[in-house]
């Protein structure tokens, strides 16, 4: 956990890491994602099927690539940055063809809500999954 910096005083360095590591999502590149994380970053989800806990920074960027990565379409639909009680605040809503896990082959939202401490680097991400949601026309924007 990096202790250099209080991330109350120096909220830029924070909203910084967000940003990269939702820029990193929009483009899959996670590489780029796995550096926005501390080497012991901890991340637990609570996803449709139930809570998971994992550990370390390829782990994770691995977690979110086995959600994103096999799509042929991919697009970010919504994205912020934002703090709440001095965590910092990432949201994220995609649209997905076809989804994974054999979900389905037509286009699934997703939307994700996520907190994380972090200064430097992101010690901890804490997310709340909707799920791959069939698309309606009405989810569209």
């Amino acid at each position: 956990m990096s202790t250099t910096q209080d991330p109350a005083t120096h909220p830029s360095a924070r909203w910084s890491v967000g940003g990269v590591f939702l820029e990193a999502l929009a483009t899959r590149d996670y590489a780029q994602m796995a550096s926005t994380l501390s080497g012991d970053v901890r991340f637990r989800a609570m996803l449709p099927p139930g809570p998971m806990d994992w550990n370390g920074a390829d782990e994770v960027a691995g977690v979110f690539s086995s959600w994103f990565a096999t799509a042929e379409d991919f697009e970010l639909i919504d994205a912020s940055v934002g703090e709440v009680g001095g965590r910092l605040h990432l949201s994220w809503r995609l649209r997905v063809r076809p989804a994974p896990f054999g979900i389905g082959d037509g286009w699934h939202v997703i939307e994700q809500q996520a907190y994380a401490d972090a200064a430097d680097s992101i010690d901890t991400l804490d997310l709340l999954c909707s799920g791959f949601r069939p698309e309606r026309t009405t989810d569209r924007i």
